[in-house]
């Protein structure tokens, strides 16, 4: 037995509850190591001495290149639980309780691994409405002046006497007259970048948090929007920029103003009086700011006011305008306070807001129920680029990859996981297939079919490219293409198939370097997935099944960039 393999962390994603009384045990071990391995857990407040313990045996739900991770879910009859692992591998029997192997029991409970309590408080959660999620997120100013139409104009307008501009005369309207394009394509969530009152085209240097962008439209034309959009069944998220503001937000010109003797002084990070604001883009400010950004100052959000500041425009527009969650710019940057203050400010006037924290690397932190319920999973973004773009991992690689993204959050939250293969910060996925279509379809696919929420960037669907930010935030295309039906027959099958989006994840093949196969069960219907990511057919029998979709599958051989989706029953013993 590898002992150094065996990992358990109580309190995280490997012990949690998904709901009251149901609870989730992890064990890590090394791969193919064990021969069996039994979760034993009891009343931590048992009035018996010793605690009188029930056995479970733990299943292998997921597997790496090098470990195996065993899983029990169950119902509990106790709300405090102390628990141990028996493991079992040839000849060899061992105990694991408090990090320690062990050849026995002790009679001393503490000793034992801990589930204090079931807090109803602390489960981590994603509203219901998260699974069923198709997300598209427009970039508002390249996405639409009107229907079907970007008009691809420079655009300047005042704002309490300060410039604002846009570039290519997006609007909001322009997002309202084309909600019938997205319901047509099968979305029914959107995803807006930054729309509030700010001076660049971005949006990400805040003049106003309460108004919409002269240059976007005026606040009604957005409570018009969101009218529009819930009427086509379509959900409204917009971006939230609370990391930072502009260098003309009101609370920094005041501070610039009056130095010291500004009350709002302390609203931002490592003020020195005189405050400067450089000329010259090139220099490094000396205040405190997103990313050396001279123009974005950092808002200091431990400050009691700057919470209560930003809790109230939180609330503004769930209450006022009814949108139905926030995308949050710079997240892991911001303290865990002002998040844990932002959530119970969303969730007490919409507790079915989804709350999407971007950040970049594993967001495990945000995710223990207290802060987020969904995360920008890039680290999606980046294992597709490698298996589906360059080709740089094999089949079995990719397959290690997925298990670590299914196995590093609590269970409730994988399905609310925001799985995107561009934004407005990245190169476009096609491009980074050398405009292969082939290659770039089977990514697309693998998104439709994978647990968490799908996210279109604006005009990946109509095959939009571009490496460099002026090329993958340039203007909406409106000409259709292959793409958009292949897009909108991949959203159609995830909607018809609940196991697409509810169900369970296995891998079932990746010996081949360049064949992968998957399936989704949930209940007795099992969705099966195997797609060809090299240039030469391989053979693939797909078994028992209804043919669902399609493409290069011939006589048992499987097409370069070839797929088939299949649905059979699941066979219970």
């Amino acid at each position: 037995m590898d002992r150094k393999a065996v990992l358990h962390i109580p309190m995280s994603e490997y012990a949690h509850s998904v709901r009251e009384g149901r609870v989730v045990i992890r064990l890590r071990t090394a791969r193919d190591d064990l021969a069996s391995c039994t979760l034993y857990y009891g009343d931590r407040a048992c009035r018996l001495n010793p605690v009188v313990f029930t056995p479970i045996k733990m299943q292998v739900v997921a597997s790496d290149r090098m470990f195996d991770y065993y899983e029990a879910e169950f119902d509990s009859p106790y709300t405090r639980l102390c628990y141990y692992f028996e493991l079992c591998a040839g000849d060899e029997r061992v105990l694991y309780y408090g990090d320690l192997f062990s050849a026995e029991t002790v009679p001393e409970r503490s000793e034992y691994y801990q589930f204090p309590y079931i807090h109803r408080a602390d489960i981590a959660a994603a509203p219901d409405w998260a699974s069923d999620a198709v997300i598209y997120n427009i970039f508002p100013d390249s996405f639409a002046t009107s229907r079907r139409f970007i008009s691809e104009k420079a655009i300047e307008k005042q704002f309490c006497g300060r410039p604002v501009r846009g570039k290519l005369g997006g609007t909001i309207r322009g997002i309202k007259e084309n909600a019938d394009y997205l319901s047509e394509l099968g979305i029914n969530c959107i995803y807006i970048n930054p729309i509030f009152t700010a001076g660049e085209y971005s949006k990400y240097d805040l003049l106003d948090y309460f108004s919409i962008d002269p240059c976007f439209g005026t606040n009604q034309d957005f409570a018009d929007l969101v009218d529009e959009y819930h009427r086509h069944g379509i959900r409204v998220i917009i971006d939230g920029v609370f990391n930072h503001c502009g260098w003309h937000f009101f609370a920094f010109e005041d501070a610039i103003v009056n130095g010291e003797k500004s009350r709002y002084w302390d609203w931002f990070y490592r003020l020195k009086y005189p405050v400067v604001r450089p000329d010259n883009m090139e220099d490094i400010p000396e205040y405190e700011c997103f990313a050396y950004e001279r123009l974005m100052p950092k808002l200091n959000t431990a400050n009691p006011e700057v919470v209560d500041y930003f809790c109230q425009v939180c609330q503004y527009w769930l209450r006022e305008y009814k949108i139905d969650g926030w995308r949050l710019d710079v997240a892991s940057e911001v303290d865990d306070a002002f998040w844990r203050a932002f959530r119970k400010a969303a969730l007490d006037v919409n507790p079915n807001a989804l709350l999407i924290g971007e950040v970049w690397e594993s967001a495990g932190h945000w995710l223990d129920g207290s802060m987020f319920n969904s995360s920008m999973n890039y680290d999606f973004r980046k294992h597709c680029r490698e298996f589906f773009a360059r080709g740089s991992i094999t089949a079995e690689e990719f397959a290690s990859r997925v298990t670590n993204m299914l196995m590093r959050y609590r269970k409730n939250l994988l399905p609310a996981q925001l799985n995107l293969l561009d934004s407005h910060d990245v190169s476009r996925f096609l491009s980074l297939c050398d405009g292969d279509e082939g290659r770039f379809k089977l990514a697309v696919l693998f998104q439709m079919c994978f647990i968490g929420i799908p996210s279109i960037y604006y005009g990946d669907e109509q095959g939009i490219t571009g490496l460099l930010e002026e090329e993958y935030r340039s203007p909406m295309r409106w000409d259709g293409g292959d793409l958009l039906g292949f897009y909108q027959q991949a959203i159609s099958l995830r909607k018809e198939y609940a196991p697409l989006r509810r169900g369970i994840y296995k891998t079932l093949d990746s010996a081949n370097p360049n064949l992968f196969v998957f399936s989704r069960e949930l209940d007795d219907q099992r969705i099966t997935v195997a797609m060809n990511v090299g240039t030469s057919p391989v053979e693939f029998r797909p078994g028992i099944g209804n043919v669902l979709w399609q493409s290069g599958h011939v006589d048992g051989m499987l097409a370069a960039y070839g797929f088939i989706i299949t649905e059979s029953k699941v066979e219970r013993r």
